[in-house]
């Protein structure tokens, strides 16, 4: 019955109905957010909504069964399971801010679709990489921001009258939201040369550090494709060495096979 109950779940159509599950409670809790559908048809969302987390419940409860032990020993699994049970707890009383977090139901995507896992999977691969990236992004804030408050804190208090706000402009400045007309032009009118500046900082912050993440995550990914892909190999040569053993095998049997009937007809004729 394990069996059985293994094999189902790890079919294609349970994988898709799970996810066609996930995509329209997705589209229900939306709908819940707007007043005016709920006070149409909000019983009915209440109800799909209920249906579909039991059939969530009675999910977990299957891979429990089928998998036993091996359940806890799958990351995914646990998440799945840490998932459905924050929307078992009640969402009344103290307990009414979890409400909102039934949302996170739709994060289940990402362990049922495979290339969604890849994805996680390598952005957490990319997580040690990403340290050295950080601390450099963190000196080069924290030397830009005391340089911007030394040379701007007089003029300037409301940008760079802090540590503290000095860095905030500068994150407002690396991610290129009004850093031109909103921060540089102004700061610009009373010092001329302040683009010497604004300038070195965005390019090193915005297009070298930012693309450097970027390349340890793509490298990150590379690897697990390129893990993956071993992976492949490996068992396709071990299922071809298991049939060639099968073959060999097969071979020596009807070679015996051949020999025992020769034997049979030589003492056949002689008789």
């Amino acid at each position: 019955m394990r069996e059985k109950v293994a094999h189902l779940l790890a079919t294609k159509a349970w994988e898709w109905s799970i996810t066609a599950l996930i995509i329209i409670n997705a589209i229900t809790l939306g709908l819940e957010t707007s007043a005016s559908v709920m006070a149409a048809i909000g019983p009915v969302l209440l109800a799909i909504d209920k249906t579909i987390l039991g059939v969530f419940v009675v999910e977990i409860a299957m891979r429990l069964y089928a998998h036993r032990a091996r359940f806890f020993k799958d990351p995914w699994s646990l998440f799945d399971l840490t998932i459905v049970g924050i929307a078992l707890m009640p969402d009344s009383g103290p307990f009414s801010v979890l409400r909102a977090l039934r949302i996170l139901r739709v994060l289940r995507l990402i362990s049922v679709v495979p290339s969604l896992r890849k994805v996680v999977v390598g952005l957490i691969a990319a997580l040690p990489g990403m340290g050295s990236i950080i601390l450099l992004m963190c000196i080069v804030f924290y030397v830009a921001s005391v340089m911007a408050t030394e040379l701007f804190k007089e003029a300037f208090p409301e940008f760079f009258g802090t540590l503290g706000a000095s860095a905030y402009t500068l994150f407002q400045i690396m991610t290129l939201e009004s850093w031109s007309m909103g921060i540089s032009r102004p700061v610009m009118e009373v010092f001329p040369y302040a683009w010497i500046f604004f300038v070195p900082f965005i390019l090193l912050s915005t297009f070298v550090v930012l693309n450097l993440f970027i390349g340890v995550v793509v490298s990150a990914m590379q690897e697990q494709v390129e893990e993956t892909a071993t992976e492949g190999r490996v068992a396709l040569a071990d299922e071809a060495a298991s049939v060639h053993a099968s073959l060999a095998k097969l071979s020596d049997d009807v070679a015996e096979l051949k020999g025992l009937l020769q034997t049979n007809a030589k003492a056949a004729e002689r008789q």
